[in-house]
């Protein structure tokens, strides 16, 4: 299964932004990290690297992740205080929170403080992951489509 957000002309174009995506996934529950590796690698995604904890990941950002998969509930550092943290040092990566929390108080934190999307754990992850990573994917296009226009405009009063 392959991401695909536009028609057949920009197929291409889509395809190989996922792949150069690089993609960080924190848990402390192996199971679900290995579960959410095989999800992005299913969806065409290859670089894809895990970390049991938030400390590991904050220590590997300079490898610059596009994607952090972060999970919210962890053993000493949780993922709202790595959220934190990832933002601080560079708030163009984009965080999505995953958590099996019901409440809503926990989504709307994490969104203030810069977190992407927010996701409950549970049997539709694939497509929600799916779904995300086209939003991201497309934002990025948006982003990177805008700018010569940005910096064209500087240059005409120059």
């Amino acid at each position: 299964m392959q991401i695909d957000l536009y028609s057949q002309n920009n197929k291409k174009t889509i395809m190989s932004q996922s792949m150069e995506l690089k993609i960080f996934i924190v848990d402390d529950d192996p199971f679900y990290l290995e579960i959410l590796k095989q999800i992005t690698h299913n969806l065409g995604f290859e670089s894809v690297t895990k970390y049991e904890n938030g400390t590991a990941c904050l220590n590997k950002l300079n490898e610059k992740p596009d994607v952090i998969f972060l999970d919210y509930k962890m053993d000493t550092l949780t993922g709202y205080d790595v959220l934190k943290k990832i933002k601080r040092y560079d708030p163009n990566i984009y965080v999505v929170m995953i958590s099996s929390q019901e409440e809503v108080k926990p989504a709307i934190d994490t969104l203030k403080h810069g977190a992407f999307d927010y996701l409950q754990k549970g049997d539709n992850d694939e497509n929600e992951i799916k779904q995300v990573l086209e939003k991201i994917i497309k934002v990025k296009d948006l982003i990177k489509r805008s700018k010569p226009n940005f910096l064209k405009s500087i240059f005409k009063f120059l």
